[in-house]
């Protein structure tokens, strides 16, 4: 099975994605719940494959993807992916993040991970 469906409908889910991939790229570490971070590995690593292109097309298609947040310096999502992320990774062919099994959450006991850019 390729894709997790997570518990929710489609929209709900590419939402999501969206969402955590936005917060990833600005901040670089997130914890979630495991198999959010998981799904959420492919998604990131594919704009930043995207990214390291650097031209017209990829940046549209990122920000297609990207929600449209700042950090606190006042960068949007996709320039922090095109100016700071990507260049970082322009040597690398792959695997640019991690994902760290952390601990079980107390109210749920979900499995919960962090994931990280390398």
């Amino acid at each position: 099975m390729k894709n997790r469906k997570l518990g929710r409908t489609a929209d709900h889910r590419k939402a999501l994605l969206r969402n955590l991939a936005t917060e990833l790229v600005l901040r670089g570490k997130i914890e979630t719940t495991e198999m959010k971070a998981k799904e959420l590995r492919g998604v990131v690593e594919k704009l930043i494959t995207v990214a390291k292109k650097n031209d017209l097309a990829a940046r549209r298609q990122a920000s297609a993807y990207l929600r449209n947040v700042s950090n606190k310096d006042g960068k949007t999502a996709v320039q922090v992916l095109f100016e700071e992320v990507a260049p970082k990774y322009a040597d690398r062919k792959g695997g640019y993040t991690r994902v760290t099994k952390t601990a079980i959450r107390r109210g749920d006991n979900a499995k919960v991970a962090t994931i990280e850019l390398v």
